[in-house]
């Protein structure tokens, strides 16, 4: 006959044992797409239905479309900035910005350019494809806040010099930043966490950034509406809105 002594321990739920995870870290990097804000309302341009008068986001976000008609990619870009001016930032944005302030030691890498994870109160944050809040002024070649809302003259100029600016966001058919996309491998390199959230996980090179921390040994935490390319490679996965996944993650680490 076997004789227990005490109760049985407790199996540790995939939540308490991803908290565990996020607890012992000593380094944690975030990557964010358009799931995490989708939450908050912000819509979305791109794909099937994705139309804004006559014209898809693919056609107006290039250069092209710039060059040959700023007053109109200007208008798309004011419909946009007063639809995110509306929303707040939800859960998951306030929540990974509390562990900003009691780990220090999480860093996030966006693809989303509404800000909304510096109006959510997060202070370490790499915009890999720009901030909408943001201009760049083509004569001097200068970055400036811009947000002026409701635009009141299209296009829109430059305060200082009255030269053209444009949204500074990364359009279609342009690099990233190398600079900035260095930072964000760097970032990924040296963290032994990974927590990827509201990512389709194929655009690249944001797609590789948690496949960098998983080949040098860490670990990755994917949290999705859906399973993505990611989801094989990841040591969690949570399906579900993040703002409800990263709740009860937060419970255990609280």
């Amino acid at each position: 006959m076997l004789l227990f002594s005490g109760k049985r321990r407790k199996r540790m739920s995939d939540f308490e044992r991803a908290a565990e995870l996020i607890k012992s870290a000593k380094k944690i990097a975030v990557l964010t797409g358009a799931g995490i804000s989708a939450e908050s309302g912000v819509p979305t341009f791109r794909g099937r239905g994705g139309l804004w008068q006559k014209y898809r986001a693919e056609e107006l976000a290039t250069p092209e479309a710039f060059q040959k008609d700023p007053v109109l990619v200007w208008k798309f870009y004011d419909y946009r900035r007063r639809l995110i001016s509306k929303v707040e930032p939800n859960k998951a944005h306030r929540i990974l910005a509390e562990w900003e302030n009691s780990l220090g030691n999480i860093e996030i890498v966006t693809q989303n350019i509404d800000g909304l994870h510096q109006r959510a109160g997060s202070k370490k944050v790499v915009e890999l494809h720009g901030n909408i809040w943001q201009a760049i002024c083509l004569k001097e070649n200068r970055v400036f806040k811009f947000k002026e809302n409701p635009i009141k003259e299209f296009p829109p100029k430059c305060s200082e010099c009255g030269g053209l600016i444009r949204p500074d966001v990364v359009w279609f058919g342009e690099a990233l930043d190398p600079l900035i996309l260095e930072k964000a491998f760097n970032l990924f390199e040296s963290a032994d966490v990974a927590i990827v959230i509201g990512t389709s996980s194929i655009v690249y090179p944001a797609a590789y950034l948690p496949q960098i921390t998983k080949k040098n040994g860490g670990s990755t935490i994917e949290i999705n509406i859906e399973e993505t390319a990611l989801t094989p490679l990841a040591d969690f996965f949570f399906k579900g809105k993040a703002s409800d996944i990263l709740s009860q993650i937060n419970n255990y680490l609280s």
